[in-house]
């Protein structure tokens, strides 16, 4: 009698059938990595938003400066409104370090107190959006639910 030395065709069909079908399952599950990239990175970017303000508020708190003087961090002046960041370059975008050319969305806001400055991806529903203080406080939110 002679020995079998490898496998069937039928064997190899159904593996190669089970695993076919394994990958239909899993793939989806695994290609949607582009927006879970863009919404990790709009919630670093908050993160980084919320970071700086503090830091900026701190530092004039310190100084004993009034709530418009610009504030200095690591060598550069941070323009300030209402004791926190403006909402543009000069001010929020400047003391977080935010490279505003990774971002197809850079709608800056002014130096005035409640303006906004909105970064983020093309659709409208996957933002970051920094709110100048008003009055006392700034406000960072986000949306990743079109990212």
């Amino acid at each position: 009698m002679k020995k079998q030395a490898g496998f069937t065709i039928i064997e190899l069909v159904m593996v190669i059938v089970i695993l076919g079908i394994l990958s239909a399952f899993a793939l989806p599950k695994f290609a949607n990595f582009g927006s879970d990239a863009r919404a990790a990175s709009l919630a670093g970017v908050a993160g980084a938003m919320r970071s700086a303000a503090a830091i900026a508020h701190a530092q004039q708190l310190v100084d004993g400066d009034g709530p418009a003087e610009d504030v200095t961090l690591e060598g550069e002046d941070i323009t300030m409104v209402e004791g926190y960041p403006t909402a543009n370059a000069a001010g929020i975008i400047l003391a977080a370090g935010i490279d505003v050319a990774s971002y197809d969305i850079d709608t800056a806001g002014d130096a005035t107190a409640g303006s906004t400055y909105v970064i983020g991806y093309t659709a409208s529903t996957c933002i970051a959006t920094y709110t100048a203080a008003n009055s006392s406080s700034y406000n960072v939110v986000i949306e990743t639910s079109g990212c």
